[in-house]
């Protein structure tokens, strides 16, 4: 008898699949991943490998901000992750209204991302520039997402192109010269040894991109005038007039100079790629108290490396964000890391006063000495005697750009897109550069001053140099391939004074002197012998038969270089109205002065002028028409007119002279400078 068949309760329902199984859904989920590839991809090319690719080639960017390799780690997920996880979230978003606003919102992704891709491809590829790139880019872009839409293919080829960002950062960790930074591998550098005779103390300063020519007066000699400190410097010590570093670049030059020989590898200025130093070699008989700033040659073993208050996670991706505006613009542009880098000022850095107040009254110590960079503040404060033979040793970033100080050390706003280029700009930049110089004269000054008190100036072996120069040339500016074959005189030539134990006078010598023979010649007068083979030779074994000076551009390809010491360029006769008071003039034009509301409030005692004046004039003055720019009726600087710079600007104006300003409001004025010497004053807005 068959078992009886039980009716199920009305209230109970067949099971169905669930509903994450359907093919529909399956589908969709499957088509959102397919899109978020697509996406992937066309970011790690547009984002992720221009971006860790100028990275990857600057450790020093990572070394300046003493950035921990967790900070890189997370630095380089976030690059690689977070645009394509907010693409993600856009196509979540988009995907509740609807399949269609999903598929439109996606191909407008692809449109722009293709755009962009197209914006990098077109600068490097072809001769466009600015908006026709854009307009070219925007054509390409669209027709790139007209094509995907109706062609499967490129979708298919854009997910197999998804392995891309996966690729760039594996190349990033572990074959790029930041890779030391990231992963760092333990070596052992060698140790000097001790031979005889006394190993006095050492102190040495290495500024950085200071042209020789910068020093110059007309005669040759040292501009006593308007730099005192490096005139004294050189009054008291050995002047090898003829000294040339041995690179454009500081990730090279410096560990040439405390190697002892010539850039071979692009490699990270990381004590694990350069494990035989000065600071190893001196380490094992010296105390070694060293002031890096974008190297980190001296071992944990040796010594330990100050914080950076500009350190960590948050100043690395504000740092690499302006990196990829300026990766992903439509106009040229040098990317080079170094140029943002900047001296923590002591109040910024918190660093207490290694010295009491100088009695200088050309130098207003009372109210401006919390601008002193904090690195160098510290290393005064190490300029101590002590029992056991010591290296003092700082490289400052003066009077390296960004420039943002005066003479007196008073501090002045600037844009960061000012250019450095072209006619007017380039001789702002240099006026901009040489008033920064004679503030470094100024801390020149205060470590003789502190040399002498700490009665180091006659025991110590004290050394001052640069890494290498720059050009103002115009139209070949900067340290590039160009600017060597055009200006190699501003570039490659360098101050470089040595004062051994108890030297009584000054003297010059015009020997061949490469920075290569900086360590050898260190070793030499500290009486350490190094256990390395160096290319440098030190001045006791006598000087080169050759003329031939050595540059790199690159490591491992040298150039050649040829002649004697350089001559300064002549300068440009100051205009007659420069420093003239004005009068009531009759109005006529207009102009626009971008901070002109700085003038409203000006406290010079809080160590803040504004000091450059930038802004724009109507289309109709012609190019190369004068301005003077008055503060409260004197003026402090007449330039010309120039074309737009790609922010608008038309002209800028640097005004150094302190005595121009008064507490309160100050009065600005820009006035059209006629053929005849006539002024009409310009209404400002």
């Amino acid at each position: 008898m068959a078992d009886p068949v039980l009716a199920p309760p009305a209230d109970r329902r067949e099971p169905g699949p669930p509903p994450a199984s359907t093919p529909a859904t399956g589908g969709r989920w499957r088509a959102e991943l397919g899109r978020l590839l697509e996406v992937a991809a066309l970011l790690g090319l547009v984002v992720t490998q221009p971006l860790l690719d100028v990275l990857g080639r600057s450790p020093d960017f990572f070394l300046f901000h003493r950035a921990t390799p967790r900070d890189v780690l997370l630095l380089v997920a976030l690059i690689a992750v977070l645009p394509t996880l907010a693409v993600a979230l856009l196509g979540l978003a988009t995907g509740l209204a609807g399949g269609r606003i999903r598929l439109g919102a996606h191909l407008a992704v692809v449109g722009l991302l293709l755009a962009a891709l197209a914006v990098q491809v077109g600068r490097h590829g072809t001769p466009l520039r600015g908006v026709p790139l854009l307009l070219a880019a925007v054509l390409l872009g669209g027709a790139g997402a007209a094509a995907y839409a109706r062609w499967g293919g490129l979708g298919r080829l854009l997910r197999v192109a998804a392995i891309g960002p996966p690729v760039f950062v594996a190349l990033f960790l572990f074959a790029s010269p930041a890779s030391a930074v990231v992963l760092p591998r333990a070596h052992g550098g060698a140790a000097g040894v001790a031979g005889p005779g006394e190993h006095p103390p050492v102190v040495m300063i290495v500024l950085d991109e200071l042209p020789l020519v910068s020093l110059l007066g007309p005669d040759g000699k040292i501009d006593a005038a308007t730099y005192p400190h490096f005139a004294e410097l050189a009054a008291g010590s050995t002047w090898y007039r003829n000294a040339t570093g041995v690179s454009g670049w500081t990730p090279y030059a410096l560990p040439a100079m405390l190697t002892g020989r010539y850039p071979a590898q692009p490699l990270a200025p990381h004590y694990s790629q350069y494990p035989d130093n000065l600071f190893t070699a001196l380490g094992g008989l010296y105390d070694v108290r060293a002031q890096e700033s974008i190297t980190r040659l001296c071992p944990p073993s040796r010594c330990d490396q100050p914080a950076n208050p500009e350190q960590g996670l948050g100043v690395l991706v504000r740092e690499s964000g302006k990196l990829l505006r300026q990766v992903a613009a439509p106009v040229d542009s040098r990317i080079d890391p170094e140029e943002s880098y900047r001296e923590r000022t002591r109040a910024e850095a918190g660093v207490d006063a290694a010295e009491p107040v100088p009695a200088d009254p050309r130098f207003r110590f009372d109210s401006l000495d919390d601008n002193q960079p904090a690195r160098f503040t510290s290393f005064l404060a190490g300029l101590r005697p002590s029992s056991r033979p010591t290296l003092h040793f700082l490289h400052l970033l003066m009077p390296h750009a960004p420039w943002t100080f005066l003479p007196s050390g008073a501090r002045y706003a600037a844009p960061e897109d000012l250019p450095n280029d072209g006619a007017g700009w380039v001789e702002l930049a240099r006026a901009r550069h040489l008033a920064q110089l004679r503030y470094t004269d100024r801390l020149v000054g205060e470590t003789l001053r502190t040399l002498r008190a700490s009665g180091l100036w006659d025991k110590a072996l004290i050394l001052l140099t640069a890494d290498h120069g720059v050009s103002f040339t115009r139209d070949w500016q900067g340290r590039g391939l160009d600017a060597i074959d055009h200006a190699a005189g501003e570039v490659a030539w360098v101050p470089m004074f040595v004062r051994t134990p108890g030297q009584r006078a000054g003297r010059v010598d015009d020997r061949n002197w490469e920075h290569v023979d900086l360590l050898p010649t260190i070793a030499d007068e500290a009486h350490v012998r190094i256990p390395w083979r160096v290319d440098g030779r030190s001045v006791r074994q006598g000087p080169r038969q050759s003329a031939e000076k050595h540059f790199y551009d690159r490591p491992g390809q040298p150039l050649t270089l040829r002649g004697g010491v350089p001559t300064r360029p002549p300068d440009p006769a100051p205009h007659p109205l420069l420093g003239t008071l004005v009068g009531d003039r009759p109005t006529g034009g207009t102009a626009t002065v971008a901070n002109r509301a700085a003038f409203d409030h000006v406290d010079p005692a809080a160590g803040e002028l504004p000091a450059l004046v930038w802004g724009t004039v109507p289309r109709e003055v012609p190019d190369g028409t004068l301005l003077a720019v008055a503060v409260n009726g004197r003026v402090g600087a007449v330039v010309p007119v120039v074309p737009p710079d790609k922010g608008g600007r038309r002209f800028a104006a640097l005004l150094p002279d302190d005595h121009l300003y008064r507490a309160g409001t100050n009065r600005l004025d820009l006035y059209r400078v006629g053929a005849d010497g006539d002024l009409r004053r310009l209404t400002l807005s």
